[in-house]
């Protein structure tokens, strides 16, 4: 008998292609959906849309599984694609993978799973569902150098009643094994990596076809012109590569950080060396606030991520109506304004939100 109808999303990647393969060897009716999020390739060898779709369709055929295939670029452009835009504009560094599967992913997707009589959805993300009380919370996955709770901060806690993360207990070598041992054509598959629709082309390159360039200032703490930029939204808290400011005349031999951005001057501040006491600050508040769950009290002794990857940091932070602060016990390099502060407690992510002033 069934365990239920379970629509998997599948990207054409080893992650989805194993998860459907275990659902389906757990007694669950498994169909799959391909989802185009992004505009049909632009002619140049960045955007694997169409190997994934193909590779997709050939998983659901090895599986014996149905497929479907929808478009929900229109979506995507206006609900995560033209947010990214406007927040790099104002001098912002967001991360669009996360809108994306708060947007997407985990609504666009999720609504239609349940207004076609699917029992729940399927990913191939590296995080689990814990249970308490009848309530699900989002935990981290198995695999520490895998886990993808960061991405899934801001989704709607009530989805995961109805979401299954069928490698969310599996190390990503395990995942490899599964797929190579049932023959998967995605088993050596190459990870994706970057943003979802820039794929590994230059990000410069790809944002120049979007936003103009609007040349400033490169100056040092104190005020001296080191150079030119070309935009704002080019540039990133903590970035030393494509600057263009090295052989400078210095009493340190010490490669250069952007530590500040100054959208009304339209001046980048560059600093000497990694640990310059510029790049690092210890609180920081967020402009919007995403709960997994509601939380029972309003400050709390946890810990924090501000990018992914990164070690769970110390830290108190107060919920507030429509925002965090955080306080780490140690100071943290380069947080940066547009990306978002993910709170947990031990293994559970609680939620998070974009960070909006540093301090």
């Amino acid at each position: 008998m069934s365990k239920g109808k379970v629509l998997v999303g599948l990207s054409g990647g080893v992650d989805s292609s194993v998860s459907a393969f275990i659902l389906k060897e757990q007694g669950y009716e498994v169909e799959g959906l391909f989802m185009r999020n992004w505009k049909d390739d632009d002619g140049t060898p960045y955007c694997s849309i169409k190997e994934d779709f193909l590779d997709a369709t050939f998983i659901a055929d090895q599986l014996n599984i149905p497929i479907v295939e929808l478009n929900f670029a229109d979506d995507y452009k206006q609900r995560v694609f033209e947010y990214f835009l406007e927040e790099l504009k104002a001098g912002n560094t967001p991360n669009p993978d996360i809108l994306c599967n708060k947007e997407i992913k985990f609504d666009v997707f999720y609504e239609y799973a349940m207004e076609n009589n699917y029992d729940y959805i399927a990913t191939g993300h590296y995080a689990q569902i814990s249970q308490k009380d009848g309530i699900s919370f989002l935990a981290k996955g198995s695999d520490s150098n895998k886990d993808q709770s960061y991405f899934l901060h801001a989704i709607n806690g009530s989805v995961l009643e109805k979401t299954l993360f069928p490698i969310g207990d599996l190390k990503k070598p395990k995942v490899r094994d599964i797929a190579r041992r049932e023959g998967l054509i995605t088993s050596d598959k190459k990870d994706s990596t970057g943003i979802c629709f820039i794929g590994e082309r230059p990000f410069p390159e790809f944002l120049s076809n979007y936003i103009q360039d609007s040349p400033g200032l490169i100056c040092d703490e104190s005020g001296e012109i080191m150079g030119d930029h070309k935009g704002l939204p080019f540039y990133t808290l903590g970035q030393r590569q494509g600057l263009g400011i090295g052989g400078q005349k210095s009493l340190e031999n010490k490669p250069w950080y952007v530590a500040k951005k100054d959208i009304d001057s339209n001046v980048i501040t560059v600093v000497q060396g990694n640990d310059h006491p510029l790049l690092f600050s210890k609180r920081l508040s967020t402009k919007n606030l995403f709960l997994i769950n509601p939380l029972k009290i309003d400050v709390y002794e946890g810990s924090a991520k501000v990018r992914y990857r990164q070690e769970d940091q110390e830290c108190k932070f107060q919920i507030l109506e429509n925002k965090i602060e955080v306080e780490f016990k140690n100071k943290q390099r380069s947080i940066t304004p547009g990306q978002s502060v993910v709170l947990y407690k031990d293994q559970v992510c609680l939620g998070g939100g974009e960070i909006s002033s540093i301090s």
